[in-house]
């Protein structure tokens, strides 16, 4: 029997994930997540509900006049995200 390097849990789950192309899905969950550490509590408690397909992440909110100020930086936002999980998940977001 060849031996082969060892390779840890975390590498092993990451491979998996790549060729299940699964990495993705995986990142969007945890773009998601990662929404109420971006905006704030304050922003969040206006936050009805989140979900992203396909690179888009959509944002349902509460209050009109906040989802147009939202709009005017949605930008930086996108940037914060993607910064955050170290690659470009989020192509977009969409408030409504």
């Amino acid at each position: 029997m060849k031996r082969t390097s060892a390779m840890s849990v975390g590498d092993i789950i990451n491979e998996f994930l790549k060729q299940e192309r699964l990495d993705t899905k995986v990142s969007e969950h945890r773009a998601l997540s990662l929404w109420p550490e971006i905006v704030g509590p304050g922003i969040n408690r206006y936050t009805v509900d989140r979900s992203v397909k396909n690179g888009i992440m959509t944002i349902t909110l509460s209050s009109a006049s906040l989802r147009n100020e939202l709009m005017l930086s949605r930008s930086s936002l996108i940037n914060r995200i993607n910064e955050m999980l170290g690659s470009e998940v989020i192509k977009n977001i969409i408030f409504r």
